[in-house]
């Protein structure tokens, strides 16, 4: 086929489309991806945000080798947020890049880090019996991450706010948790 042919053919092919496509929505049928998209009002504005929970260190005495050594030894990864207040519109998400063995905690608005119950522990599902525990205080606990020992040291989760406040969010596993690794998901209009 010639170019000219295979261009000919293309526009025939997008004009027919394009009148299918337009039949359907002037008739008010919707297609399967409609049918799962769900009412917004967002106009563009930090509809998302990306907050790094964790980071793997570059540099120092003895680099990190991730390519030998996938699941990285505990004590080189940065036990931070980045940044440590994110602000977003109501009905939004927050994308966690989870970067090395922590749990993700979201607590509702209002509780504070000192809120948090640390002696309300629990062990972790798959941890050898003298690892250490989990945070697991449930009040006002809105959403809980992926158990460390079932998940990927390199992961996202992606946690939707919908309702307006400021979210406290911490690394559960209770040494990262005693360090303070925590920040907070603001949630405005």
């Amino acid at each position: 086929m010639k170019r000219r042919e295979f261009v000919g053919r293309l526009g025939v092919g997008s004009a027919a489309l394009m009148s299918v496509s337009g039949a359907a929505a002037a008739t008010g049928k919707q297609d399967e991806h409609q049918e799962h998209e769900h009412e917004s009002n967002h106009d563009g504005t930090a509809t998302s945000a990306t907050v790094s929970f964790g980071a793997w260190p570059s540099g120092g005495v003895t680099p990190l080798d991730r390519f030998a050594l996938p699941t990285a030894p505990a004590a080189p990864n940065v036990h931070e947020l980045f940044p440590k207040m994110t602000t977003i519109k109501a009905g939004s998400s927050v994308n966690f890049i989870v970067a090395g063995f922590h749990l993700l905690v979201v607590y509702g608005p209002g509780t504070k880090y000192e809120d948090i119950n640390a002696a309300m522990t629990s062990p972790l599902p798959g941890a050898p019996a003298a690892f250490p525990p989990a945070v697991d205080d449930p009040v006002n606990r809105v959403y809980r991450g992926l158990n460390p020992f079932g998940a990927s040291q390199d992961r996202v989760e992606v946690v939707h706010f919908p309702v307006r406040g400021t979210y406290l969010v911490v690394c559960a596993f209770l040494p990262h948790f005693n360090g303070k690794m925590y920040g907070w998901v603001k949630v405005v209009r």
